[in-house]
């Protein structure tokens, strides 16, 4: 896991923003220590089932996929998001009860090592290949400001359903 802080090394843009990024990654895999198998893929709130921390993390892992391969490079979609309907927006946090949490946490990792990379090889100021609605298309500097704001929401979930699943509060 990389190391938890919030001050970037150096002060230009790009250090800054891969700096809030990696913290908001590694605050989320600090909010699933000592969490029990069965917690983690327990909901305790009974209108969101599907608001697990199994299924946060899967959630985390495949929005960064989304939008650093498919939307930013044009890759084809892989995984359990193919199958996203209007219906089941969200399959990835479905299918991640069966998949261990030590599983989800590691292929996360695994993913931010190499999406670092990226991130490195490329100017903020590069556009994606796919375009949005509206035929607008993002550039990297969005993307990951927007990543950053989508890693500390969910963090936000993982501290109240830890709270709701076993008291730990904090992290």
């Amino acid at each position: 896991m990389t190391e938890r802080t919030d001050t970037p090394p150096a002060w230009d843009e790009r250090t800054q923003l891969t700096t809030f990024l990696d913290y908001a990654r590694a605050t989320a895999q600090a909010k699933c220590e000592g969490i029990s198998a069965e917690d983690a893929r327990r909901s305790p709130l009974p209108g969101s089932p599907l608001m697990t921390v199994c299924g946060l993390i899967s959630h985390l892992r495949w929005v960064e996929n989304w939008w650093l391969e498919v939307v930013f490079l044009g890759a084809e979609q892989t995984g359990p998001l193919v199958d996203a309907t209007e219906e089941d927006p969200d399959p990835e946090m479905r299918t991640a009860v069966d998949v261990p949490l030590a599983q989800l946490l590691a292929e996360y990792e695994e993913q931010s090592v190499r999406y670092r990379k990226l991130v490195a090889d490329h100017a903020l100021d590069a556009k994606a290949v796919r375009p949005m609605r509206g035929g607008q298309h993002m550039d990297l500097r969005w993307i990951l400001l927007h990543l950053i704001e989508e890693t500390s929401r969910h963090n936000g979930h993982l501290d109240i359903v830890r709270e709701l699943l076993d008291g730990r509060t904090g992290v």
